[in-house]
């Protein structure tokens, strides 16, 4: 059988993530200290944990709405108003999926056509551009700099734009820079998208981890908010990663055409998810607040040490990520985590895992214990000074 020549040449076509070749080799070894996976290292806490187990004792292990429980899009609702100040009707536009994954996407394939382009900024998480390309669409890549912080510009933005621009993905706070935009940022970018119908996909998964400032989301300004869709989640804020929940916002038309297509291919997200996620929008906000500040220790300490051996490295202010340049070291994103994970037995992620705009950079997560981080620090400031 010539499997080749039976599978879709568009899904052969994509190359796998650039981010998992590394764990091959990590999990062979001993005494190894990982900064790559983006998941929090804190267990999801007690009281929503114990949520979800009490759901199983009632018996609550049959379908709900496709839309996700009432109760807990009421809960979505009073959540994103009370952290943000964004108001969703939980009747008709709130869909609750099966993570933050699943809601971009649908919100990709509900909003692209064959032929339409979709804008990136790029370095960024790595899910957009093949999900666009799987339905049908063409990726559009801006490189945000390091001079700018990583934000998007509006004359990146409006040198992209074309009459087959469909949609511009904003996925601040970014995974792996760390950078954000803030609410001037979002408002520089009004008069470009005026008078188009390009709609915008606002990933906000790291909405609560930022440092120093509070998140603004596109939907906040009032100019952008009946073009965009909102996609949050669970999984970072609370520590949720395996639960597999997350939900999108939006106008109404536009959720009613995510959830007949999630209706189709979903069903509904796990009940016992979103047991537990009622508990951890109810009784969670303390639980924000500790594992922001432990991530803050974190991201101070770290971005320090870089910063004594000699890598200039951007303070980020938003997520669990650093993303130092190793350009002074003379070796590429591959060579450098290739050489410090076989020497060293750290890993991190080469930047051009994120898009082209990565060369020169990787990715460290500090989403991991500050005895890790110490271990890890010492190991790569032996490994520079080898070089």
């Amino acid at each position: 059988m010539d499997y080749n020549s039976i599978m879709s040449s568009k899904i052969q076509g994509i190359a796998p993530s650039g981010i998992r070749k590394f764990f091959d080799i990590l999990n062979e070894m001993e005494d190894a200290i990982s900064l790559g996976v983006g998941e929090p290292d804190f267990i999801t806490p007690w009281h929503i944990r114990n949520a979800g187990i009490y759901s199983l004792e009632k018996g609550h292990t049959k379908y709900t709405s496709n839309a996700g429980m009432l109760t807990l899009r009421k809960e979505i609702s009073a959540y994103l108003k009370r952290r943000f100040n964004l108001e969703y009707d939980p009747m008709g536009q709130i869909l609750v999926t099966v993570g933050g994954s699943e809601a971009i996407d649908i919100t990709i394939r509900v909003l692209v056509n064959p032929g339409d382009e979709v804008i990136i900024p790029v370095p960024s998480f790595v899910c957009y551009g093949p999900l666009v390309t799987m339905a049908g669409g063409t990726p559009v890549y801006i490189q945000t700099k390091r001079e700018n912080e990583f934000r998007l510009t509006p004359d990146e933005l409006r040198d992209a734009i074309t009459p087959r621009t469909k949609l511009l993905v904003l996925p601040y706070p970014c995974n792996p820079t760390g950078g954000i935009m803030e609410r001037r940022d979002l408002e520089a970018l009004v008069p470009v998208l005026e008078g188009t119908n390009i709609m915008i996909l606002s990933d906000e998964i790291y909405a609560e981890l930022t440092y120093g400032v509070k998140h603004t989301s596109p939907a906040n300004i009032e100019a952008l908010h009946e073009r965009t869709i909102v996609v949050n989640g669970f999984s970072k804020c609370y520590a949720m990663t395996g639960w597999r929940l997350g939900y999108v916002c939006g106008p109404k038309p536009v959720i009613a055409q995510l959830t007949k297509l999630h209706q189709f291919a979903i069903m509904c997200a796990p009940t016992m998810s979103q047991y537990a996620a009622i508990e951890a929008l109810k009784e969670g906000d303390g639980d924000i607040e500790m594992m922001n500040k432990e991530y803050n220790r974190r991201r101070k300490y770290l971005v320090a040490e870089l910063r004594k051996m000699g890598l200039d490295c951007f303070e980020p202010r938003g997520a669990f990520y650093v993303f130092p340049s190793i350009k002074s070291t003379g070796l590429s994103s591959d060579e450098f985590c290739e050489r410090l994970l076989l020497s060293e037995k750290v890993a991190v992620i080469p930047g051009n895992a994120f898009g082209q705009g990565g060369e020169g950079f990787v990715r460290m997560c500090y989403a991991a214990s500050f005895e890790n981080l110490r271990e890890a620090l010492k190991r790569i400031d032996r490994f520079i000074k080898s070089l």
